[in-house]
This record gives structure tokens, C-alpha cells and sequence, in this order.
């Protein structure tokens, strides 16, 4: 990742990020690796310049189309726990967003792929990324509940909406061994999940965190 260019900048000032590690830590977040790509990664370069003296602060911000950029307290809990049994080769991320949480997968495993039904935010998200620099993100504009199933099985799964149900198809494209981090509920309320798929037949879930995610939304635009 080249972000030397995004340094000296006032509102990513050291103090600023370092008010955000402590948050995190306070949280429960305990990933070194993860800690530090939060403190490292230029977070203001994914969104709008008028909310950019507010990246840094542990929230979620509108990015168009009526999505928003991911907490960076979620950002962190969920590739924590992704990761959390090892580090896979393959990962597939429904919903690319803005490409924030891309590029913190991508900084972390070798392969990620990254579905979005939003063609223009992909495109966004895809030059974001290139200006950064980052090689080992494949995109494709797709409905996210159908997954990427040319590259299955995953070795991770990484879901940045939230489905009234966990989509077959995504269960179908976890490897054996693999994880799956997703939301999962009706706006009203949410559970973010942790399922392992232990056999071809058999997925073992956990329950993460109480949140609250866009809808995942079938069909593309």
C-alpha cells in the first residue's frame, strides 16, 4: 500500500489516529496487525472532501447512493474475526462500497474479491484503490447474494450488507474451514455472525456484535 503521498495532512494528524487506536482497544479490538492498518490507512481518501476533517472519528459516513463508509470499529471487528483462525488465500467481499474495507483485506491476504451491484461506486472504489496502488483486488459488478462463485470455494467471506437471511449461495461458496462474517436482520435490528463451515453439511454460527447495516439488495444499477 503507497500512501506516503496522503501524509503531512492535518486532519490525519498522529493524535487524531491514535485517539481512534485507543477507542478500538477499549472495544475489545486486540489484532495488532489490524490496529495498525486502521492507524495507517488514509480513511479521509474514501470520502466526500466536505466529511473529510470527520474520517477518523469511530463512525459510519454517507458515501452516495444511499450507502454509507463502515464504522472503523466494524471494519476492524469483522476482518478480526475473519481472520481469526488464520489467514486464508482467497477472500470474497460482498458489497465493495467505497473500498475501504477492501483495501484492508487486501493489505492482509493475498486475493480479494470484491462484488458490488452499484456499478458508479465500484468504478470509485476501483480508482481509490489503484491510486493506492493495490494489485490483488479483483471487482466484478454483480448482485452480492450470488456471490463470485467462478472462484469459489473461499477461504473467508466478508458481507458489508445485511440480508434478511444468510444467502444459500454463499454458504455453498465457503470452503470447508472457511469463515464467514455477515449482518444479518431486518433494519430494526441486526446480528453480525461468525459462521464456520465444519463439513460439506455442517456450519457452526456465533453470534459477534448487535449492528446496524444497509440492507443487501438484489439486482444491479
Amino acid at each position: 500500500m503507497n500512501v506516503a503521498s496522503t501524509r503531512g495532512i492535518g486532519m490525519t494528524s498522529a493524535r487524531t489516529r491514535e485517539r481512534l487506536m485507543a477507542r478500538l482497544k477499549e472495544q475489545g479490538i486486540k489484532d495488532a496487525a489490524v490496529l495498525n492498518l486502521i492507524r495507517s490507512t488514509p480513511r479521509h481518501l474514501f470520502v466526500d472532501e466536505a466529511l473529510a476533517s470527520r474520517a477518523y472519528e469511530d463512525t459510519a459516513l454517507p458515501i452516495g447512493f444511499g450507502q454509507t463508509i463502515s464504522q472503523p470499529y466494524i471494519v476492524a471487528r469483522m476482518t478480526e474475526a475473519l481472520l481469526a483462525d488464520g489467514m486464508p488465500e482467497t477472500v470474497l467481499e460482498v458489497g465493495t462500497g467505497c473500498g475501504y474495507q477492501t483495501l484492508i483485506l487486501a493489505a492482509l491476504v493475498p486475493t480479494v474479491y470484491s462484488v458490488e451491484r452499484l456499478g458508479a461506486l465500484q468504478l470509485r472504489a476501483r480508482q481509490t484503490l489503484n491510486g493506492l496502488k493495490v494489485r490483488n483486488v479483483r471487482f466484478r459488478h454483480a448482485d452480492g447474494g450470488w456471490g463470485w462463485p467462478q472462484h469459489a470455494p473461499y477461504g473467508g467471506i466478508l458481507v458489508s450488507a445485511a440480508p434478511a437471511e444468510v444467502p444459500a449461495a454463499l454458504l455453498a461458496q465457503l470452503a470447508v474451514g472457511g469463515r464467514l462474517v455477515i449482518p444479518v436482520g431486518s433494519p430494526s435490528g441486526q446480528e453480525l455472525l461468525l459462521i464456520t463451515r465444519r463439513s460439506e453439511t455442517d456450519y457452526a454460527r456465533k453470534l459477534l456484535d448487535r449492528v446496524s447495516f444497509v440492507p443487501l439488495v438484489g439486482g444491479l444499477e
